[in-house]
């Protein structure tokens, strides 16, 4: 879009701010072509001082910044009905940085109307996935405001954006020696950049800030026991406590165990390959967890459908339309399928692996009366004869035609035109 000033006031323009790189240098360069910037902070859970980001974006131009603190909201609005969902994308990623931008995005929108801005910011460049979401979520959520991604005008390249920074007096992180771009919230740390372009290279141990190497993980394995309510997350070794809480204990404790790193060449919206670095300790867990109660108490059928559901969710999440209608009805059924979603299963975390070592519900399907080859066994083995010939009727049928030799076919006369 062209960022010319529409009247003599300057316009107002609303940025989501990290304080990394991207959006540190958005603000002067927005303030230089006749905008006042309102910075905007949201919590997530990402691991800085956000106080001093919050003087940061103030010092480097914002006429406002405001902060707010939405871990509890990213927990139980946006992360829960994912983890219910299994929300796996291309069975890898649980989706940590997707989830949290559709919730950034409204409050962007709730202060932009707060303060009268006809403009939204964000700092993605045009080669990612956060600008498709960014600006689906804000458009879906009121269609009057323009997006602006500075970034995708720019044309600077990582070093020029350190110097442009720089030249403003704007302290970053990212140095030439060190270019790793890095996102994290609750539910997980994305890294990118440097020599993760090359996918061939193994990641450096120095990327990695959540996760212990698992060569240097204890000797002796961790046993944690996840209690779970309609299919979320209530408690943890017994202990209740808010589910953005039980979020940050376990990426502690299963970080330390060496559990959650994930090495991904992924498909990116805008149609390239990409390289990422996650680490998503409580998500492993959770999402493990999760699917081996839902095995013990979900019908085959229901299981087999909701992987069909499980797969659309994920790609609607990573494609920025969490605010679509068709992700609002799959969380309806999602939600009918967690009623009996109840009990409590037990996971090791052990080098790097977490694996699920129990698992117990009062709706269990599992009957040991029917399951077992001792004593007590009340399945009735004669029946499955019968059971047999009836269920392979159809391939029977069809391959019993199909060895029959083909029937002579008579050919309808012809006549002259």
């Amino acid at each position: 879009m062209s960022l010319k000033t529409r009247s003599m006031t300057r316009p107002k323009v609303v940025l989501a701010y990290s304080g990394g790189l991207d959006t540190s240098v958005a603000i002067p360069w927005l303030s230089e072509k006749g905008m006042d910037v309102v910075a905007v902070t949201v919590d997530v859970g990402q691991p800085v001082d956000l106080e001093t980001v919050r003087r940061k974006a103030e010092a480097s131009g914002a006429v406002r910044a405001y902060v707010t603190d939405a871990r509890r909201e990213f927990a139980e609005e946006f992360i829960t009905p994912a983890l219910r969902a299994n929300a796996l994308y291309e069975g890898m990623y649980p989706l940590s940085t997707a989830l949290a931008r559709p919730l950034i995005a409204r409050h962007l929108v709730e202060v932009a109307r707060r303060e009268g801005a006809s403009f939204v910011a964000h700092g993605c460049t045009g080669k990612g996935n956060d600008q498709v979401r960014f600006d689906l979520s804000t458009t879906s959520l009121a269609p009057e405001l323009e997006v602006i991604a500075p970034a995708r005008e720019w044309k600077m390249t990582r070093d020029e954006e350190i110097a442009y920074a720089k030249s403003h007096r704007i302290p970053v992180e990212a140095t030439k020696a060190s270019p790793y771009s890095v996102d994290e919230n609750l539910w997980g740390r994305s890294v990118e950049c440097g020599v993760l372009e090359d996918p061939a290279v193994e990641p450096p141990e120095e990327v990695y800030g959540w996760t212990r190497s698992p060569t240097e993980a204890p000797e002796t394995p961790t046993y944690v026991t996840v209690g779970f309510e309609q299919g979320e997350p209530a408690t943890l070794d017994g202990q209740r406590a808010p589910f953005h809480e039980t979020i940050l204990r376990l990426n502690e404790i299963a970080g330390r165990n060496g559990v959650g790193r994930i090495d991904h060449v992924e498909s990116r919206v805008v149609g390239i390959k990409s390289r990422e670095v996650y680490e998503c300790p409580a998500a492993v867990v959770l999402l493990g967890a999760h699917q081996a109660l839902e095995a013990l108490v979900e019908p085959r059928d229901v299981l087999d459908f909701k992987r069909t559901v499980e797969q659309r969710y994920s790609q609607l999440i990573y494609d920025g339309l969490w605010f679509a209608p068709l992700r609002a009805a799959l969380d309806a059924f999602v939600s009918s399928t967690q009623e009996r979603v109840t009990g409590e299963v037990t996971v090791k975390l052990y080098k790097g692996s977490a694996r699920v070592t129990g698992r117990q519900s009062p709706y269990s399907l599992y009957q040991e009366a029917l399951a077992t080859y001792s004593k007590g066994d009340r399945f009735r083995q004669e029946m499955s004869e019968g059971f047999i010939y009836v269920w392979g009727l159809p391939a029977r049928t069809w391959s019993a035609i199909g060895a029959k030799p083909p029937a002579q076919v008579r050919r309808a006369p012809q006549h002259p035109p």
